[in-house]
Order: C-alpha cells, then structure tokens, then sequence
C-alpha cells in the first residue's frame, strides 16, 4: 500500500474519495481490528504515508521518529510519513477544525468555549480555542469529574458559553436523531460546531439551526481541510490554493453524497421529473409512497380507510426516517410530507429539499389520492400547504413545461446550493 488510512472500524469513511478526488493516487482503507494487527502494520513500514484514525492516533506516536510539536502538545498523529523507513508523525485534524472554524468566521476571542466530550478530539479544538484566544474552555461529560472541573449535560447549559463544540459520537450514523444539550436553553450563542460528518447535519445542529444560532455547521469541511492538509505532507508540497481545494472538494463531496428530496402538492410531478433527475445525478430513486405501500402491505387509500389520516402519517414518518438517513438517494415526497416537522427535519438532516411547483390548474383532482378528490378540496389544501412548501424548500423549482425544463431548472438551483 502506498497510501491509505488504518482504524479499527472504517465503514463509512469518505477518507479514500476524498484523497483520490484531490490527488488522484490511490488511496485504501486498511481497517486493523485489534491493537495487535496495528503494530504488527506499523513495524512492515510498507507504506509511503498513511492516516490514522480511531483507536490509534495515539498508538503509532510509539513508531514515529519526529513528531510535529503540535501533534506532541495535543498527543495525537493522524498523519504519518515514511522516508526512508523513519516515521514521522503530524496532526492536521488541528489545521482542519481552525480551518473550518475560519471559513464560518467563528470567533473564540475572549470567549467561553463548551467542548461536549473527553477523547482525543477534545484535545485538538481545544488546542484551536486556545490558540485562537479562547477566555475560557469547558469540558462536558456523561460522567463529569468534578476534580477536573468537567460539568454535566445539565449544568453546561447555565455555563454562558458563546461556542459549542461537539467531539462525541452523539447523533453520527446510524444513531441519527440523538441530541444531549439543549441548546435551544442556551441564549447569546454565537456558534455550535459538530466534528461528525454524517449525517451532514445532526441533531445538535439542527436544533442550533431552529435556535437562530448564527453559526450552526457539521464537520465535513473539517474533514476534507484535514485531509487536504495530510495530502500536502504525504506529497511534500503545498497547494498553490489549499482553501480553494478544500471548497472544491467539499462542495462536490457534498453534491455526491447528499439526498435530493423533492417536495409538492399531490401530482405536481415529483415521482415523474424525481426518476429523470435521478438518473442525471446519478442517484438512487425513492418513492416514499411506494415504500409505505410495500412496507404496509396496503394501498394508500386503504391504509387511509382503516386508520384515517393520522395513522397514514405515521407511517409516513418511519418510512421518511428509514430512508432520510441515508445518502445519494433521490426521494420523491408525498404531497403532506411537511405536514410533520420530523418529517423535515429527517430530510434536512442529509439532504437537499426542493419544492416542484406545479400550477393549481395543472394538478389532478381524484387518481386515487385520498385528499384530493374534489376541485375545492385540491384548492384548499393547496392553500394551506403552499407556506408550508416554501418555507422547507432550499429551492422553488417550476413545473410549468416539459419534464426536461423541470430537471434543468433542478439542475441549476443544485449548482448554486452546493457552489455556496
């Protein structure tokens, strides 16, 4: 192997698409279950350079002839290089979060800063903090130890801090949905920023999102500068646009990996421009309508005559969470999706929402849509859902000519979402 990362667990790693985007050398994931495997790969050196993740950032500093002052003060490598079968050892998951924090424009300066968690990331953002100007940095803990002066879930919320900062696997997949601090109890924050990277947003960011809080964002970026800045010691260069590198990368890490939920009114188009847009995108195609159906065993109209519409959304709502927690999916609405904030909220969490906005006059009245079935019917519901469609919507797409005009126009609205 000439580059790649080791780990115990590296299933879901976006650390091989990453690299090859950027450089084009390959790049293998080389999981190493036991600690034992791990020495016994860091002893045959038969590698050019290499990542490290967890368990044993800490582990392969036994093996490194130089380590990076800053990779010694925090007591993690990430990064190691091999030159001439001497190992030397960096950590640029520190350059990646001050990078992320940069990009976002977070200030520490004299501010309080909460870190929820105790491993080893803890130790590089609060090295950033710190080195940014931090006033204060405050650990949070399940089990808090007060002789360190750690707080609990509970206390962190009266703690006055203007900077969250997770560093735990709380809300990472496939545990979505998960959220140990009420930041919405938290008033004058200034930003929430969560090293996980999938989902694209978790729960704690959401809820920062809903909070108003002016910086909310998930550690991709940070993943990608990190990488990006491994890239420039395994090849012993700099990027002439190393901040330009990690936009690119990010942005089309994000347009590959997200869904694309389209939402809208009952027989706006969704399943019809949501199977051409797939395959454009190269995206799998959901419909959510069809799941419920498979999952329940019942037409739509049935599921309604025995259990009313309250217990159609609940099935809804499984089948919503089940696929929304996913990646690289196209998944085609039904018409009351927004009607559930979980609803969104499922969606928003890895995913891309856009309103395909069909003219009233151009819907189907009947067709077996429980809702719709009759003229006054469709312009009511219409009429109630339209804000609802607006204000989830990341873009309004027209559905007013051809499919074709549809998907382009989706298409466009994509590229700007994800260039910004």
């Amino acid at each position: 192997m000439e580059y790649g990362l080791i780990g115990s667990k590296l299933g879901h790693s976006y650390s091989k698409i990453i690299h090859e985007m950027l450089c084009g050398y390959r790049y293998d994931l080389c999981p190493l279950p036991t600690e034992e495997e791990a020495r016994a790969f860091l002893l045959r050196r038969q590698f050019k350079a290499i990542n490290v993740t967890i368990p044993y950032k800490r582990l392969v500093m036994e093996y490194c002839t130089y380590i990076d002052p800053r990779a010694k003060a925090i007591g993690a490598v990430n990064t190691v290089v091999n030159k001439n079968g001497l190992l030397y050892g960096y950590n640029t998951d520190h350059l990646g979060f001050a990078h992320l924090c940069d990009a976002h424009g977070v200030d520490f300066a004299g501010r309080t800063v909460l870190i929820l968690g105790t491993g080893g990331t803890h130790n590089t953002t609060s090295a950033v903090a710190r080195d940014k100007g931090a006033a204060r940095v405050l650990t949070v803990s399940r089990t808090p130890d007060a002789a360190k002066g750690q707080l609990s879930y509970e206390e962190a919320v009266f703690s006055g801090a203007q900077i969250v900062i997770n560093t735990t696997p709380a809300g990472m997949y496939p545990n979505v949905g998960v959220c140990s601090l009420d930041v919405a109890k938290m008033p004058g924050l200034e930003a929430v920023l969560d090293v996980v990277y999938n989902p694209d947003k978790t729960e704690l960011i959401l809820r920062a999102e809903e909070a108003g809080v002016p910086v909310a964002v998930g550690g991709l970026e940070m993943l990608v500068a990190q990488a990006v800045y491994a890239a420039e010691y395994f090849l012993s260069r700099k990027f002439d646009d190393a901040a330009g590198e990690i936009g690119r990368i990010t942005a089309a890490l994000r347009r590959d990996m997200l869904n694309v939920a389209l939402i809208g009114m009952p027989s706006s188009g969704k399943s019809t421009v949501g199977r051409v847009l797939a395959e454009r995108l190269g995206k799998k195609f959901i419909d959510l309508d069809e799941e419920i159906v498979k999952a329940d065993g019942r037409s739509i109209p049935d599921i309604f005559a025995a259990e009313g519409e309250d217990g159609f959304r609940a099935k809804e709502s499984a089948q919503t969470a089940r696929f929304a927690k996913e990646g690289r999916q196209l998944l085609s609405c039904g018409g009351g999706i927004i009607k559930r904030g979980e609803n969104l909220r499922a969606l928003h969490q890895n995913g891309v929402l856009l309103f395909l906005d069909r003219p009233l006059d151009a819907l189907t009245v009947g067709g077996g849509r429980p809702l719709s079935s009759s003229t006054e019917a469709l312009k009511k519901m219409e009429a109630e859902r339209r804000p609802l469609y607006l204000a989830a919507a990341d873009a309004v797409i027209p559905n007013s000519g051809t499919v074709e005009d549809a998907v382009t126009a989706a298409m466009e609205a994509l590229d700007e979402i994800f260039s910004h």
